[in-house]
């Protein structure tokens, strides 16, 4: 049979840390607040694969109140959502994702962040699929204030 989930994330903007996106550093003058490293796109995947098995979400295995993943990188958080999908019987077959961003514009550095999401989930990179868009000026984003990302992901299991 096979499943789809959704995932969604969003995480401000903090000075003084660097911004992560699809587990590459990503050249700009603000970082992504959040108890990881804040990888919002990393973030929506993850969910995404767990919707799709009917898990809990994100927080659930990777709480914010654990103070010994503090920093974790999100690769590894979707090497964890990977291992679960083995360990539950499924197959991850391919991600779709959307970074919704003002600013920085990141299409430059997609191949390089397909690459590593596609490694984390044991995949190919064709089978991980990473858009960006606007917001149109409007809200949270279009005020830059932070960055938002949404993932589809599909599973057979």
């Amino acid at each position: 049979m096979i499943r789809s989930g959704i995932g969604y994330d969003v995480h401000c903007f903090e000075e003084g840390r660097p911004l992560i996106l699809g587990g590459v550093e990503i050249p700009h003058n603000r970082g992504l607040k959040g108890h990881s490293d804040a990888d919002v796109l990393c973030h929506a995947i993850a969910d995404a694969v767990l919707g799709a098995m009917g898990l809990p979400d994100i927080g659930h295995y990777f709480p914010p109140s654990d103070m010994s993943i503090e920093g974790i990188s999100s690769l590894r958080i979707l090497e964890k959502c990977a291992a679960l999908a083995r360990e539950h019987g499924f197959t991850l077959n391919h991600v779709d994702s959307t970074l919704i961003a003002e600013a920085p514009k990141v299409m430059k550095h997609a191949t390089a962040m397909k690459a590593k999401i596609a490694l984390a989930l044991g995949l190919t990179p064709g089978q991980v699929g990473i858009k960006a868009t606007t917001n149109e000026r409007m809200g949270f984003v279009g005020r830059e204030e932070g960055i938002a990302a949404m993932a589809v992901a599909t599973v057979d299991g």
